[in-house]
């Protein structure tokens, strides 16, 4: 793997997030959790390159990520469809999944994966919980939240890349 600048990414990122999905993952003292996602953008915010990203409640990563002052961001080339479709379906509680699907994980603050093609190490700058009330447009609460699980939002400064 190759460290790069956020400068030097090459890569169409809204397509990767919203097409082409990613893991999001954290370390805490014990072991590392992912889960892909689809859900996110990249951009430029209080002077720094940050990434922003979305976790439902129930995604037991999500208690990696609040636990950790870091996550990761991986990105894959189509030939790991598969792996992320089943890191989405599946929980870390009930297994280790970065074992099952033979993923090779490296630690930088939060889990990298020699298999991916980008990975992302950012440090979180900001939380917040999603609310019925905040949504100007109500019929995207019908579409996506008919358990009302609002997705948490986490805001984080990109601090290192990789590329393979």
């Amino acid at each position: 793997m190759k460290e790069i600048k956020v400068s030097e990414i090459d890569k169409n990122v809204l397509k990767a997030i919203s097409e082409e999905w990613m893991l999001v993952g954290a370390t805490n003292c014990e072991k590392s959790n992912v889960m892909t996602a689809s859900w996110g953008g990249m951009g430029y915010l209080w002077n720094k390159n940050v990434v922003f990203v979305f976790i439902r409640p129930q995604r037991y990563t999500k208690e990696f990520v609040d636990a950790s002052e870091y996550f990761s961001l991986s990105f894959f080339d189509a030939k790991y469809r598969d792996m992320l479709t089943y890191m989405g379906r599946t929980s870390g509680r009930d297994e280790d999944k970065i074992a099952k699907c033979n993923l090779t994980a490296l630690q930088e603050r939060a889990p990298l994966f020699e298999q991916a093609s980008m990975t992302f190490i950012c440090k979180k700058l900001y939380k917040d919980e999603l609310s019925e009330d905040g949504f100007m447009q109500k019929d995207i609460v019908g579409k996506n939240y008919t358990e009302k699980d609002f997705h948490a939002v986490y805001i984080a400064e990109i601090l290192k890349v990789y590329v393979n």
